[in-house]
């Protein structure tokens, strides 16, 4: 099975449907206000509105008050949340909604400790270590992820498409997570990009054979 695709930071209605026409399964809005990728959750409304059936939206959030996730979640049809920050398992399930956790990663960091905290998690996020959170465009090691995670793994941090495929055949994911590398700017998206990467990882997750990890 080829990974999942999910285009993250989108804030405009062009970028959404370019980004739907190269072929994301899952499309990323960014709750996290000092981002320069947030989007208010009228302007969030507004793009979800344009989201197909069978096309996913996620709401990125960042250690947000839970009545800041809850009145989101009144005004904009998200499918599954996000949490990029310190939040735990409690916090996290409280909203009654899908969710993943994201995790960044550093060495010293016990990744199996870390998915083991999450148990109602629908899967583990992985991204690199940077000063705040998210769209930093670094690659981490790779090498720190154990082959065996206990969660599905969807795999961010500095994905790009020149090294995407690389990405997907020695980790196979179930899912990978592309923002900055697919931007002309931040939170401007490039369409050339897009259609790029999703093409690098259909073509990676079709010649690695025997498809994604699930644990």
């Amino acid at each position: 099975m080829n990974p999942r695709i999910k285009i993250c930071g989108l804030t405009r209605a062009h970028d959404l449907q370019q980004a739907v026409q190269a072929g994301a399964d899952a499309l990323g809005l960014v709750f996290y206000p000092p981002s320069p990728r947030y989007v208010d959750p009228s302007t969030a409304a507004r793009l979800a509105s344009e989201v197909p059936p069978f096309v996913s939206v996620v709401g990125l959030f960042v250690n947000a008050e839970p009545q800041t996730v809850r009145a989101t979640l009144a005004t904009v049809p998200l499918h599954l949340l996000q949490f990029h920050g310190d939040e735990d398992e409690a916090y996290c399930r409280q909203f009654d909604r899908p969710y993943v956790k994201a995790a960044r990663v550093r060495p010293g960091l016990d990744l199996l400790q870390y998915a083991s905290s999450f148990p109602s998690a629908q899967a583990i996020l992985l991204d690199a270590f940077v000063d705040g959170y998210g769209g930093g465009g670094r690659v981490f090691d790779w090498s720190l992820v154990p082959a065996a995670l206990g969660k599905p793994l969807i795999l961010s941090g500095g994905l790009d498409v020149d090294n995407v495929g690389e990405a997907v055949r020695r980790l196979r994911p179930a899912a990978v997570d592309v923002s900055s590398g697919v931007e002309a700017s931040k939170g401007i998206k490039d369409a050339d990009k897009m259609r790029a990467f999703v093409a690098a990882v259909r073509a990676a997750g079709s010649s690695a054979g025997t498809g994604s990890r699930t644990s």
